[in-house]
């Protein structure tokens, strides 16, 4: 039976006794009602004690722990001070709303706690009278706090990867596609409208982008001469094409237009261009985003690919946690399903398929090489996602290797191990930042006069990047030891793993000639 309730406000956490409730009969109508009532909800529910938070950035840090179901420190020395030790003669169950920070604190401080219906009922009574139950607090306050944790925790929530605008990309990739399906449909109707004026130059221009131009310059046939040849040059980008359109607009078939229809069609024509235009200019915004957030995946698969990959994933962090064998397939999902309700074959690859590498690899390797992409795709997006400074050289690296392994695959030559490539990548990394250090010590020394004593001459600066420098030696050492020892309990467990299969079958051998041997003295 629950004794207390935790519920928690924006201005603190409240411990309330529980005085009397029916557990037998809670969700009668009659009884759920008497919540409703502050003179009988009195009755039930007693206030303890409350403890405010200290200011804004608190609230925020206890919210946040509260929504991942982590006992913060404030709420463990609150709950220590308030409630009695549980032993054999007084048991404490503490009632919670969230059933994540019930775990947690009964884990962590060992009391009894409880998320049933009852508490919840109960806890939505104190949030009705919250105001008047808790008389620390003044009328209006509760609300205030409310409005502001609210705030900050959405606005901590939204920013909560301030350096990854991946929210950017998904956008642009989500209009690009949409702007390839306006400006296809906008051309055909500008292809459509025109030709019923001249209609040969549909044979001739197949560029939509072109044919819009063309038709804004030419307008009215009749009044097309030599004069308009190298405006014609201009936007064909052939001497002959242009030829080609001035004979065809003399020997035209088509039907004269008003003046007024031609400002139509001109209007319209001049918007197709400006929405081609402006889709240029979203697609080397979408290129230069990609090397900004997504280096490493758009070295190795593209811009484009990369970007449709994060955002049918939702963003790079869940991009980062897929696995290879969902990245292979993203994009695929209704081909998938109806492979496995059907009984088929599943697919093998989704929207990977739009690299270049699976065009490339033979019929037989196509799904090979899907997978080897997804792999690599998948270990980009995680080095992307958690590495502090962008780099493409882990992904130029992983480009390499897709590379190698197609060439495997035609030619049959050794590609080079994961391993041995970002080794030599995280070398190169360091030989950079090594290189820097001495650009910068250099600059620094070159404005400073040199100290007469040796040891003066070696700046904290440097000491501490030697130290530094060390440390990581000495790490890696520790490192190489430590899988070493590994390597060796893994060997001497294999070992002893067969010596004991040995014995067995040599047992099972020994057995089955007893058994023989008896069956043949019978």
């Amino acid at each position: 039976m629950v004794n207390y309730i935790l519920f928690e406000t924006a201005s603190g956490y409240a411990l309330f006794e529980r005085l009397q409730s029916d557990e037998i009969g809670a969700k009668l109508e009659e009884v759920q009602q008497t919540v409703l009532d502050l003179a009988k909800f009195g009755k039930m529910v007693k206030l303890k004690s409350f403890a405010p938070f200290k200011s804004a950035a608190h609230a925020l840090e206890n919210a946040n722990d509260v929504s991942e179901g982590v006992v913060n420190e404030h709420l463990k020395a609150f709950l220590e001070v308030n409630l009695p030790k549980p032993g054999k003669k007084t048991k404490v169950e503490l009632g919670v709303s969230e059933r994540n920070l019930a775990g947690a604190i009964k884990a962590e401080l060992g009391y009894e706690c409880e998320t049933n219906e009852m508490v919840l009922e109960l806890v939505r009574g104190i949030r009705l009278h919250a105001d008047k139950l808790l008389k620390q607090l003044k009328e209006g306050d509760l609300e205030r706090a409310q409005l502001g944790l609210g705030h900050s925790y959405s606005r901590a929530k939204v920013k909560f990867n301030v350096n990854r605008s991946d929210n950017m990309i998904i956008q642009s990739i989500a209009l690009l596609d949409q702007l390839d399906k306006d400006i296809n449909t906008f051309s055909m109707r500008v292809r459509e409208w025109y030709s019923w004026h001249f209609p040969e130059l549909v044979k001739i221009v197949n560029d939509n982008y072109q044919y819009a131009k063309l038709a804004c310059l030419i307008k009215n046939k009749s009044n097309l001469g030599k004069e308009h040849l190298e405006s014609l040059e201009e936007v064909v980008g052939d001497e002959s094409l242009a030829k080609q359109i001035l004979e065809a607009a003399r020997a035209s078939m088509g039907t004269d237009i008003s003046t007024v229809d031609l400002i139509n069609i001109e209007n319209f024509a001049e918007r197709v261009i400006n929405l081609s235009n402006y889709r240029k200019k979203l697609h080397e915004y979408l290129v230069s985003k990609m090397h900004h957030v997504a280096p490493n995946l758009a070295a190795l698969i593209g811009e484009m690919v990369g970007a449709r990959l994060i955002s049918h994933a939702g963003s790079l962090t869940n991009l980062s946690k897929y696995p290879a064998s969902t990245v292979q397939i993203l994009g695929a999902e209704k081909a998938l399903f109806r492979a496995l309700k059907t009984k088929g074959n599943t697919p093998k690859y989704g929207l990977i398929y739009h690299s270049s590498f699976i065009g490339r690899a033979g019929a037989k390797n196509k799904g090979r090489i899907s997978r080897f992409v997804a792999n690599k795709c998948s270990i980009a997006s995680r080095i992307d996602c958690f590495s502090d400074k962008p780099t493409t050289k882990f992904g130029e690296a992983l480009k390499k290797q897709v590379e190698d392994r197609l060439s495997f695959y035609e030619s049959g030559t050794a590609p080079t191990k994961n391993v041995d490539a970002m080794k030599k990548v995280m070398e190169e990394l360091e030989e950079e930042s090594e290189d820097d250090d001495v650009m910068e010590v250099d600059h620094s020394s070159a404005k400073k006069r040199p100290a007469t004593d040796e040891d003066e001459n070696e700046s904290p600066k440097k000491k501490n990047k030697k130290e530094k420098k060390s440390d990581k030696k000495e790490d890696k050492e520790e490192i190489k030891k430590e899988v070493k020892k590994e390597d060796k309990k893994v060997e001497k467990k294999e070992k002893k793993e067969k010596k004991e299969k040995k014995e067995e079958k040599v047992d099972k051998v020994e057995k089955k000639k007893e058994k023989k041997a008896k069956k043949n003295k019978e």
